[in-house]
């Protein structure tokens, strides 16, 4: 019984240094796409933007008491809800990103976009998980105010 609570333990301790060597490395990746997205916005490129999300028909986005499913759906609805000449300026702020495994995290945070004097903001919880393209968007639920 003893060896197997110092084996327990053992593979514990492992796991939380195998997660505390890949969580620094996993945030700065989850930052770097979010600062894409924010650069392609800013551009006026909803393409790019979305280029962080899971090219899957099995991505989810919700907001606004509905909810959107598929890639090519999500991109549809931001085209129409934002035309190039509507977009504003985008800002993310507060952002909090937890590991909840080596593939898969999860960030708190809030959006403002700026349409020079009028603005809209909100939160945002963003499921990320890794793929073989890297770190992608897999569910988003944003509301504003």
């Amino acid at each position: 019984m003893k060896k197997l609570g110092t084996l327990t333990l053992v593979v514990l301790g492992l796991a939380g240094m195998m997660f505390s060597q890949a969580s620094p490395a996993a945030e700065k990746e989850v930052r770097a796409a979010l600062d894409l997205q924010k650069t392609a916005w800013n551009r006026g490129d909803i393409e790019g933007f979305m280029a962080t999300y899971w090219r899957s028909d099995a991505l989810t986005f919700q907001s606004g008491g509905s909810r959107t499913h598929g890639w090519s759906d999500v991109l549809e609805r931001y085209k129409k809800n934002y035309p190039p000449d509507k977009m504003g300026k985008l800002d993310f702020t507060d952002l909090s990103i937890h590991i909840l495994s080596r593939d898969a995290v999860y960030v708190l945070g809030r959006f403002k976009l700026d349409f020079g004097g009028m603005s809209k903001e909100g939160v945002f919880t963003l499921i990320f998980r890794r793929t073989k393209e890297g770190w992608r968007i897999v569910h988003d639920h944003t509301s504003s105010n």
